[in-house]
Parts: C-alpha cells; structure tokens; sequence
C-alpha cells in the first residue's frame, strides 16, 4: 500500500481499536474500497458484504469483483442478493433491501462529500434541527472526515479500479441535482467549498441533537396523558424522535406538525410518507404500515 497516503487519510478516519472484529459494506465503488482498504490498515478483523440489486445486467460482475479483492487482501466476503424493480422511491427501496439482509452494525464509506448532500437533502424535507445532523449513527462512518477525491486517489494508488455506478448521475434522484448540479451552484456562489462548512455544520447540530435528547428523555408520546402539560415545543420534539425511530430516517416536518396534532387531540390519524399510518384511540398513539397502500401494491 501506499503507506504516506494510508497515514495521511489513516489520521482523519474513525476506526474502532485494532482486532475489532468489524463488518464492512463494499458495493465496488471507491468510497467503500476504500473503507476496506482503511480498515485492514487500521488493523480490523474485516469481514465484507456485498448487496446486489439486480438494477443493472452486469450487476453480479460487481460481486465477483468485489469477492477477488476481498480475497486477495486476505478477508472474508459474502456476496448477497437483495433484488428491487425500477421505480417510485427506488433509493428507499434498496435501502431497505439492504438492511432486511447486511448486519445491523455495519460499517459504510459514507464521506464528507455524502453527509454534506445529506444535511441538504434533509433540509429540504423540512427535517429540522435532528435532520440537519446528517447521517445517523456516525460510529458506524469512519470515513466521515475524509473527501470523495481522497478516496478516489487512493483506489487510484492502489490500482484498484472502482465500479462506476450509472445511476449516480440519474436526475431523476434527488440526491444526484444536489451532488451535480446544486453543491457546484453553491460553490460557484459562495466564492467556497461548501462541503466543509456544511459537515461542520452536521456536526454542531449532532452535538446540539445530543443536549435536545436530555429534554426529551422519558417522555412517552404514545401515552396522550402523560405529555399533557409538556410544552409544545418540546413535545414536537419528542415526536420527531419517535417518528425517526420508528421510519428509520428524519421526518419531515409535516408529518411532525400532523402528529403533534393527533397527539393534543385536533386529528385523530394521519397519513405518514412512505407508506405508514398515526392513528389514536383510547389515548394512545400509535404506528403501522398503512394497510390500504399496502393492499394496492401488491
């Protein structure tokens, strides 16, 4: 390996203690060779996993591709599938494929670059203070620190030649006009690189997520009665830290604003993007799968 390059970008990553046994999601792109190259760097016991989709005809070429390099630097691989159609909501989709079947601690190759289109993307939801921290469980981002070009340069000095995804260019996914299209506006504006100041922001908001949690703690929003004397803004607050927990992803803040209605009594249910349904009866709130939608896509 290219050992001044591995220490320089070794020295911004967030690994855990050398002999962690770790997990490590790698589709093939550069981001994520890198995550495994960076791991075993550092030391980890890594086993790799690979998701496929079935969205492109050479789709199964990448596992193999991904398997050979795993292989040749001595780890363990499993190569899954987790097929999904073209579509409506296909990022959600295959995210949830790819959770129904990778280990729940897994380790991603998440950058800079993606926690800035993050905190963007969730602003735009309408998310709030807790979507605007970026992406979740930043333990399980080591590569936080570090830039897309970074990792790019080192898959390049290692001679690994990363898969390059067509569908990161698809307009149709909102995430690909915020990378394209409104990150180089932005710069373009700014006179700036707005990444850095867009993951700095992501991180003071974690940290202020962190001190908001302490308000919350203990209360129990499904219960109508036990937040009845609660202040409105911090019982908002607890419902967007429900409604995260139980979608997987910040909510937007009109579904916050419905629930917080269905909570004081206003509404008795509400429709939740994605598929879901908030209903109260005998003073409890309450979370489902919205059978109706459910029954009409199948």
């Amino acid at each position: 390996m290219n050992n001044n390059l591995i220490s320089e970008l070794q020295a911004k990553c967030a690994f855990p203690p050398p002999k962690t046994e770790v997990d490590c999601a790698v589709s093939g792109g550069a981001d994520s060779l890198a995550l495994l190259l960076l791991a075993i760097d550092a030391g980890l016991e890594v086993t790799v996993w690979h998701v496929d989709h079935g969205l492109r005809p050479d789709s199964a070429h990448e596992g193999e591709m991904v398997s050979e390099v795993a292989k040749s630097m001595g780890v363990k691989s499993h190569c899954l599938q987790a097929f999904v159609e073209d579509g409506p909501n296909l990022e959600a989709r295959a995210r949830d494929a790819r959770r129904s079947v990778l280990p729940p601690q897994i380790l991603t190759g998440h950058t800079a670059d993606d926690q800035a289109e993050t905190v963007l993307l969730n602003l735009l939801r309408g998310s709030g203070v807790q979507g605007s921290s970026g992406i979740g469980e930043p333990s399980r981002r080591p590569l936080l620190n570090l830039r897309r070009s970074e990792t790019k340069k080192l898959c390049a000095l290692e001679k690994l030649e990363p898969v390059d995804d067509p569908m990161n260019l698809d307009p149709r996914f909102t995430r690909n006009r915020l990378r394209n299209e409104v990150i180089p506006l932005l710069a373009e504006v700014a006179g700036r690189d707005p990444v850095p100041l867009l993951a700095r922001h992501a991180y003071l908001a974690h940290e202020a997520t962190g001190i908001l949690s302490d308000l919350i703690e203990g209360l129990d929003i499904t219960q109508v009665k036990s937040v009845k004397k609660v202040p409105d803004p911090v019982v908002r607050l607890a419902i967007q830290d429900w409604l995260t927990g139980n979608l997987g992803f910040p909510a937007d803040s009109a579904s916050v604003n419905r629930v917080f209605q269905i909570v004081r009594g206003e509404i008795r249910g509400t429709e939740i993007p994605g598929g879901f349904r908030v209903d109260r009866s005998e003073g409890k709130v309450r979370f489902s799968v919205n059978t109706k939608i459910s029954q009409d896509s199948d």
